[in-house]
């Protein structure tokens, strides 16, 4: 045999450039798809609650559990996405159920919310989660940062209430139920890391959204039936009016999913702290999609402080990263 080889082959470097290029292709796209998720099913909220008529927040919310419970289930018993983890105890349960309310306390209010606030005041309103999440954090597990972390915070809150005191649609209720959300969205995570911190009862994004949705949605039913009793007769009246209403409903139900899922997935294929930055820019730009298609006012002042407030998380998180 022949085992010389030809001085003049260079080579293949075709495959091995590939694969990076392969790889930031395809992260770039779970960006892309992540961005347009968590943004279409905001606007879409808004849309649906104050644009079409279907005042229905709690029901809108069951859908969203809903689509989350069934599409948990494909996506790891069937679609193998993730390895299928099984509760162990009835202790863990409780726990997952625990967080499942709060989680729809967080969802329900924010989307109540959205029938009196414009998306950009929300977003505005929202960025304040880490605010709470360290609030809650020293308080229930009296985990100290640095100063320098805490006083990265100020602008946070500052920020916020330059933007209030400059939104044109401020509506009192809406900010407190917005508030509440938020500071429910950060007790959760909060609440997550103590219920759920020994290495048995560890449960990934994907493994809890598919305990805690079917919980969520037996939770919300009968506070649909009693908070919002005619929502299927409004519901069906729509529908006749606008052919697309049940579409818009599922599409925005998927949506709802699909967020969760490529939140997990963009986590896993880059960092936490890349999904922070990422979860930065994808505020600002879902305010100025809303403000170009719902037309709110907005005013320098509000645009100032949202503006403050961003640059006090984003000067959050890099402070907690370096005095970490």
């Amino acid at each position: 045999m022949n085992n010389k080889k030809n001085p003049d082959q260079k080579p293949d470097m075709s495959s091995s450039s590939s694969s990076p290029k392969k790889q930031t292709l395809f992260i770039s796209s779970l960006i892309l798809l992540w961005y347009t998720s968590n943004i279409g099913v905001l606007l879409l909220n808004k849309f649906l609650l104050s644009n079409y008529g279907f005042k229905f927040p709690i029901f809108l919310t069951m859908c969203h559990m809903s689509a989350c419970a069934i599409l948990s289930y494909v996506s790891i018993v069937f679609l193998k996405l993730v390895p299928l983890q099984h509760l162990k105890s009835r202790s863990q349960f409780m726990k997952v159920a625990t967080l499942s309310i709060v989680f729809c306390a967080s969802v329900v209010g924010g989307n109540v919310s959205l029938r009196y606030l414009p998306v950009s005041f929300n977003q505005a309103v929202g960025a304040t989660t880490p605010f709470f999440t360290a609030l809650f954090a020293y308080l229930m597990t009296f985990k100290r940062e640095a100063w320098v972390t805490y006083g990265a915070l100020v602008p946070v809150v500052t920020g916020v209430v330059i933007a209030s005191g400059g939104e044109p649609g401020f509506h009192w209720f809406g900010f407190i139920m917005c508030i509440s959300a938020t500071a429910a969205r950060a007790f959760k995570s909060v609440l997550q890391g103590i219920l759920l911190s020994s290495e048995g009862e560890k449960l990934n994004s994907m493994n809890l959204m598919l305990y805690m949705s079917p919980i969520a949605v037996i939770a919300l039913l009968p506070v649909t039936i009693v908070m919002e009793p005619d929502v299927m007769s409004v519901t069906l009246t729509l529908a006749k009016q606008h052919q697309y209403m049940w579409i818009l409903l599922l599409v925005n139900s998927v949506m709802a999913y699909s967020a969760n899922l490529l939140n997990f997935l963009v986590t896993k294929h880059t960092s936490a702290l890349t999904l922070q930055v990422l979860g930065n820019a994808k505020g600002a730009v879902a305010v100025v999609i809303s403000i170009l298609l719902f037309r709110n006012p907005v005013t320098v002042m509000g645009i100032g402080g949202y503006s403050i407030t961003v640059l006090g998380v984003v000067a959050y998180g890099e402070t907690k990263r370096r005095f970490r």
